[in-house]
């Protein structure tokens, strides 16, 4: 038993939570959707994803290379969101997920797609998917 003046060791109270790249809102025309429509017309989607992974290195060294290239994660949702069509924006999120993490593994990501203009009869601010993948 330590007595009232020796120091205890320190012991982590939580792990840190991982690093995050965020990026938000990002706003593509796509024709996705179940609607003939959607397919026709297309719409306004917006996506934002979240990239966890250790970014100490990058902030230690200033480097981009030890870092995500964010405008090579943007030009890879740009493809899918405006590729080919999906019936469910819970494919769209998929192939989103799966596309930055084949090309910027090993990390973990969340994915959220937006339909803030669904084409159906009842007025509301729109419908959003979020998934969450990990990639080794």
């Amino acid at each position: 038993m330590l007595g009232p003046l020796e120091k205890r060791p320190l012991e982590p109270a939580i792990a840190m939570s991982p690093d995050c790249l965020r990026l938000q809102n990002l706003r593509f025309y796509g024709y996705h959707g179940l609607f003939p429509e959607e397919g026709r017309l297309g719409q306004q989607f917006e996506v934002d994803v979240e990239l966890y992974r250790d970014l100490a290195a990058a902030g230690a060294s200033d480097n981009p290379a030890d870092t995500i290239d964010y405008t090579a994660v943007l030009d890879l949702v740009e493809k899918v969101v405006t590729g080919d069509r999906c019936q469910l924006v819970e494919a769209v999120a998929e192939r989103i997920a799966h596309a930055i993490g084949t090309e910027f593994g090993p990390l973990e990501l969340v994915v959220r797609v937006r339909k803030p203009n669904p084409p159906v009869a009842t007025q509301f601010d729109g419908v959003e998917v979020e998934i969450r993948r990990s990639y080794a």
